[in-house]
């Protein structure tokens, strides 16, 4: 028997000074990044959120705390491959995700194809499997601001199968 479930998943960081911009894996130019306890890859830990609400697990604060050393600075992408292996340990793959990434400046459309790739190979799936949109908020709000980038993402998981638990 075959089970779908759907999960939703948001992160937001704040833009500042000295910090390198990772979005999806990709570094892009830019005078700020995101500040954060990892690269604070913002687009990454919505997809990560979305798949362990999916799968009816904890986020990602709680698998891997900012009070834990090992997860300072280290790549998001890695952390994906991480839940990546959750899901599949519990038998499930992924249908589709679908994304939308939240930011003033700048421009991300140049990044997006990379962006797929990388999450892609983090979880184990296709590309084809992976959307990814960027949007502004016209100078609205904390986005349009420019003083942080938010990005929400929503998954569809079908089970291979028998799931455990």
């Amino acid at each position: 028997m075959c089970e779908m479930r759907i999960g939703h998943g948001y992160d937001v960081h704040r833009m500042v000074q000295g910090r390198r911009l990772v979005i999806g894996g990709a570094e892009i130019p830019s005078g700020k990044g995101l500040l954060g306890h990892s690269d604070a890859d913002v687009l990454t830990h919505a997809v990560m959120d979305a798949i362990l609400g999916a799968l009816g697990l904890p986020d990602i604060g709680r698998q891997f705390p900012d009070s834990d050393p090992e997860y300072a600075g280290i790549s998001s992408l890695l952390l994906a491959g991480r839940v990546a292996g959750l899901m599949s340990g519990r038998g499930y793959g992924i249908v589709n995700v679908d994304c939308t990434v939240i930011a003033q400046s700048p421009k991300l459309s140049p990044y997006i194809d990379q962006m797929k790739r990388n999450l892609a190979a983090a979880l184990g799936t296709d590309r084809e499997r992976i959307n990814i949109k960027a949007t502004t908020e016209e100078g609205l709000g904390f986005t349009g601001s420019g003083e942080g980038i938010a990005a929400h993402a929503v998954c569809l998981l079908e089970s291979k199968g028998e799931t455990t638990s």
